[in-house]
Parts: structure tokens; sequence; C-alpha cells
């Protein structure tokens, strides 16, 4: 087997990116679900990278000052006492599924992207080196794992897919890539694969390892991995090495991917009707969804959708990254781009999953690394006349619906003013056990490569009282 086409097979299209090495870590037995308790087979994570307005979409407060409610208004729903932004009217009319928390209290000392990344991903509180290193606090390897990872740990290996995939894009751009988002301390066997898109080609939705190319055959590809477990025999006695024996379960699940069919018609949305891609937008965030649906049909345990921003159409407009970092012109940057985008994308995922018999057993998450403040004005965009609102981690909101979630209702409470949490705080600790408690994984012991058990998500309770 050529090596750039064995690189490409058994690394890039699984690892996405590494940190360090691997070591040998034991996941602890897979969960035996209680009798009687239905659990959810997947989850979607639907991540609003950038950090999206708790105020300004879900926790409205109409009666504070002008100078903290801005300039939206609420609208009733299809569930009795759950209100909504008048520019979500799709999403309003699935209001009876969602489960909204309006008292996560994600606080970060740094009150910055990558520590909320790492929060809202994890559960677990950034350590120091977030505020020691900033920006350059690139992934680690001891790293917390992200949620995604341990629910792909605990479940069976997929037939002919990874246990966790996320699209359309790593965040951020090398070489800030935010951490959070990988297995780290329990293996980078458990990293989710990445499926790379464009805001221009949005049903182009390919992962790196997931065609033959050339004049590779299915059968010249199995010859060639045949060889090369000849040659692998050579260097059995280091098969002990956690570098090696996780090598291996690389290639096996690259030769997997390459010689499946379903790898690839999971990712095929001209299977797709017209009618059905309308209906969710043909915009690189609709499309995921839309792949994040036909993957739950494939039985993928954990699917993760990162926002794609525009950086040229909204990064000058709104003073960022073209994503929901509103710095300025917060109002027109969510009514005219943000907000009707994401109303069609994610009403039309959760409208779909109800009508095709999947919303029962798929649970549905949005969530962002950080809210915004309350207060208008942001010194990066002018103040006041800005019309800007600034990092704000203290206090966002998390939206659950499906597996096993009562629909129809809000948890907690802010106070007046959409700055902290109020009646029945949380933090992202309790929100991420309340997804492991959805899956049916309620044994979160792991064990290190001295097979010393610890604990994956200590200080934390799921939110039982939402089922």
């Amino acid at each position: 087997m050529q090596r750039r086409q064995f690189l490409v097979a058994s690394g890039v299209g699984f690892a996405g990116m590494t940190f360090g090495k691997p070591t040998a870590v034991k996941s602890a037995p897979q969960n035996k679900t209680a009798p009687g308790r239905k659990t959810a087979k997947s989850t979607i994570l639907f991540f609003l990278c950038g950090g999206a307005s708790h105020l300004d979409m879900w926790d409205m407060k109409p009666q504070a000052p002008s100078n903290y409610r801005g300039m939206f208004s609420p609208i009733q729903t299809s569930a009795p006492g759950v209100q909504l932004c008048e520019h979500l009217p799709m999403l309003s009319k699935q209001a009876h599924h969602l489960a909204v928390i309006n008292s996560v209290g994600a606080t970060v000392n740094t009150n910055d992207h990558h520590a909320g990344y790492y929060y809202n991903l994890t559960g677990h509180i950034p350590d120091q080196s977030f505020i020691t290193l900033g920006n350059n606090r690139t992934p680690m390897p001891d790293d917390w794992p992200y949620m995604g990872s341990v629910v792909a740990s605990r479940r069976p290996t997929h037939k002919s897919l990874p246990n966790a995939i996320s699209l359309p894009h790593m965040p951020s751009r090398a070489p800030y890539t935010r951490p959070g988002q990988f297995a780290a301390r329990i293996g980078v066997e458990h990293d989710p694969m990445y499926i790379q898109g464009t805001r221009e080609e949005p049903l182009k939705l390919r992962g790196p390892a997931m065609s033959l190319e050339g004049d590779v055959t299915a059968d010249r590809l199995t010859e060639r991995m045949s060889l090369l477990k000849q040659l692998d025999t050579a260097r059995r006695n280091f098969d002990g090495f956690a570098e090696i024996s996780t090598m291996n379960r690389h290639q096996e699940r690259a030769l997997s991917l390459l010689l499946s069919s379903d790898s690839t018609s999971a990712f095929d949305l001209e299977q797709e009707s017209q009618a059905t891609m309308e209906r969710y937008g043909k915009t690189i965030n609709g499309m995921s969804l839309l792949v994040a649906r036909r993957l739950v049909e494939a039985e993928v345990p954990f699917i993760t959708v990162f926002w794609k921003g525009d950086l040229n159409k909204l990064g000058k407009k709104c003073k960022s990254a073209g994503s929901w970092d509103t710095h300025g012109n917060n109002f027109n940057c969510l009514k005219e781009n943000l907000l009707p985008e994401f109303d069609r994308a994610y009403s039309a995922l959760i409208e779909d999953l109800n009508d095709r018999g999947l919303l029962d057993e798929t649970l549905v998450m949005v969530t962002s690394e950080m809210g915004r403040k309350p207060k208008i004005g942001d010194p990066r965009s002018g103040g006041i006349s800005g019309a800007g609102r600034d990092h704000w981690t203290h206090c966002l909101t998390d939206v659950l619906a499906g597996g096993g979630i009562k629909g129809g209702q809000t948890f907690g409470a802010s106070d007046r003013y959409g700055e902290y949490p109020l009646n029945s705080p949380v933090t992202p600790a309790d929100v991420t056990h309340t997804v492991y408690h959805a899956m049916g994984i309620d044994d979160l012991i792991a064990y290190d490569k001295l097979e010393r058990p610890y604990h994956l998500l200590d200080d934390s309770k799921p939110l039982t009282s939402l089922f």
C-alpha cells in the first residue's frame, strides 16, 4: 500500500487531530439499562459557535430596561408558557418538543471562547492553564474528554462508521484549535471523525478518507491490507504499546470506512428530496443537520454540528469571525442573518425527526460556549452606539428535545436582567450528565493506564425532572 494512501486512510479520516502520544486507557464496562427505562440511541449536539445571545433567543426580558432587553419581542409558541424570540417563527411551532434550560451558570475566569468551549463540551471547569496561556491553550492529551467521545467509548463499535462524528468543520482555525472537542485522556481512538464542508458547496460533505481514488478498487485495497498485515507480523512483540495498538485500531476502522457502502451513502444528500433540502435550507448548517438526521438513521451514537460562520459576509458587519460572536450590530446580525438560518434548519430537524418516529430515541441539544452580556454596548465596537453584546459566560440557555425529554417546558430562571441564574441553577456538568443519563450511561468510572479508577464527571447530577 502506498505510504500516502495509508496515511490518508488510517490517520486523517479518524483522529482528525491528535495531541501528544495516545495512552492505553480502559473504559468502564458497557452500561446496562435499568429494566423498563427507554434510553436514547443517538445524540445530536448543535453547537452555536461564537456565543449565542440567550437574551435575544430563549430568555427574553421584556420588562427589563431598554439598554438590557434590546429591540426584539417574545412570541407565544405551541407550548403554553414557553416564549421564544419573534424571529424564530418556525421553531415556535415546535416548542412543544423543547425543554428550555434558562439557568445554566457556566462562569469561566477568562470569560473567553477557549474556556467556554471546554466547559460546555466536557462539563469540567477549565484549569489554570487557560488563564496563563489564553488562546495559545490548545488541546492537551490529559484534558477531560468531550462528552461525545465518552458516549462513543461506552457504545458497541458501529459496524461501518465511527461512534462519534463532527461536522462541518473543526473549531477554530489552526493554530487556535478549541479545546474540549477531543477524547484526550480516554484515548485518541475515541476522537470524533471530522466531516468537512464549505458554505460555497453545502451539499458536498465528505470525510478525507471516505472514498477510493484512482485505480484503487475494493479488491486491490483488501490485497494491500493483507500484505500490510504480513509486514505487521514483524512487530507483533510491540503490540502491547498503546501507540501500536491504537494505530492498528485506526487502520481497521479506516478499512471499514473505505469498503462499506454505508460510509458514503450516509453523507449522500442527493438521496434526499428537493423539498426536504429546501425545508432545512440549502446552507452549510442546514445541510449539516440533514446529514446528522441521516447519521441517526445509520445508528451513529453521537453527532455534533458546529455552526459554521460566514466571515466574508458577517465579519465586518458583526465585528466577529462570522458566527454568533456579535460584538457589534448584534440585533441586525441576528435578525437578518443568524436567526433566520438557525430557525429554518433547527426547526426542520426537530420536525423531521418527529415525523419519522425518531425523536423519542434521539436527544437533540443546542448549546454554545457562552451567552452574551445583558447590558448592550461593547467597547470593541464603539460602546452603546455599536449596539453589540460582549462575552458573558455567567449565564446561558441550553435547549434539549427528544430522547425521553418532556417537551413544552422551561427549567430554572435567570435574574431580571438575565445576568445570573436565579432559580434552579445548574452547571455545564449537570447538563453533560443529563446527556449521559438520556443515553443510558450511568456508570462514569474509567481507568487510567495504571488501571486506577477515576470518575469522568464528579460533582454533578442529571436533571432527571426533565424526563
